[in-house]
C-alpha cells in the first residue's frame, strides 16, 4: 500500500508508537549523544506517539526495535561494545534487512561497518549493516561541520567533529550527505556519514538531532513506517529555536 497517513490532530494519535533500542549508552555517550535520544522521545510526546525505551548493556540480549541509536566512545570502550555487538551480528543484520532504523554516532557509526583499525591495537570487528570500513589516521578532525543532503528539507545538517578515524565507504552504501565545511568522513572526498537502507551514521556530535529536527522526524517516519507498514506524515512543530541553533553555525568551522 502506497497510501500517506497524515498525523494531524496529537489526540487522534493514542495508538501510534514506537520502540527504541539504546545500544550500550554506558559505555558510548560522548559528547552529549544522549541528547539524540531526548530529541527523538520528545518529538514523538509532542505528537502524542508512544515510546517504548530501552537500554541495552553489555551481555544484554538484544531486543527487536523500531529504532536503534548508537552513540560514540573511546577506543577503550569500544572494544568491549565490538566484542559485544558482534556476537549478535546475524540478529543485527537481520533487523536491518527488516527495515529497522539505525543511527550510529562516531564510535558507533565505525561498529556499523566491516571493522575499525586502531592506529595502535587490535582490529576492532563491526556488525556491517554498512559497507564500510575505518581505519584510524594520524590528523584528528575537530570542529563544526555543514554537509548537504539529497533527502531532506532544508538540505542541511550540522553538527560537531571530533575524530582521528578515517572512513571509506563502499558499493551500495551511500554518503549520507556531501561535505561544504568540515572534514567528513575521511578528509579527502568530501562525504559525511553514510547511508544504507534505514541505516544511517555519521560523524557528528553536538548533539545531532537537536539542531537538526529535519532529520530527527525523518527517522522517526521511517519508525513508524517499519512498524506500521505505512507511511506517515508528520504533523510540523513550531522548531524556531531549533532552527536558530542550526542556523548559527551553517558553513562556521569554528
Amino acid at each position: 500500500m502506497n497510501e500517506v497517513y497524515d498525523i494531524i490532530n496529537v489526540m487522534d494519535n493514542t495508538d501510534l508508537k514506537i520502540s527504541i533500542g539504546h545500544l550500550y549508552p554506558k559505555q558510548l555517550n560522548l559528547y552529549g549523544d544522549m541528547g539524540n535520544i531526548i530529541t527523538l522521545k520528545k518529538r514523538c510526546e509532542w505528537r502524542g506517539i508512544g515510546v517504548n525505551y530501552v537500554e541495552i548493556d553489555l551481555g544484554d540480549k538484544i531486543p527487536e526495535c523500531d529504532l536503534y541509536f548508537i552513540g560514540g566512545g573511546q577506543d577503550k570502550e569500544q572494544i568491549d561494545v565490538s566484542k559485544a555487538m558482534y556476537l549478535q551480528k546475524d540478529f543485527l543484520q537481520e533487523q536491518r534487512d527488516k527495515n529497522a532504523v539505525f543511527l550510529g554516532i562516531c564510535g558507533g557509526y565505525q561498529l556499523l561497518g566491516h571493522y575499525y583499525q586502531p592506529f595502535d591495537g587490535e582490529k576492532l570487528s563491526g556488525v556491517g549493516l554498512l559497507d564500510a570500513y575505518t581505519v584510524a589516521g594520524k590528523k584528528r578532525f575537530i570542529g563544526n561541520v555543514t554537509a548537504h543532503t539529497d533527502f531532506l528539507t532544508p538540505d542541511t545538517l550540522v553538527g560537531f567533529e571530533n575524530h582521528s578515524g578515517l572512513t571509506y565507504l563502499q558499493n551500495d552504501t551511500k554518503p549520507l550527505a556531501v561535505v561544504s565545511t568540515g572534514n567528513g568522513n575521511n578528509g579527502k572526498d568530501n562525504t559525511e556519514g553514510a547511508r544504507y537502507k534505514n541505516v544511517f551514521g555519521t560523524y557528528l556530535h553536538g548533539s545531532l538531532l537537536p539542531k537538526n529536527p529535519h532529520l530527527a522526524d525523518y527517522l522517526i517516519s521511517l519508525a513508524l513506517e517499519k512498524r506500521f507498514g505505512e507511511k506517515f506524515k508528520l504533523e510540523k512543530l513550531n522548531d524556531a529555536i531549533e532552527y536558530s541553533a542550526h542556523n548559527s553555525v551553517i558553513n562556521k568551522a569554528y
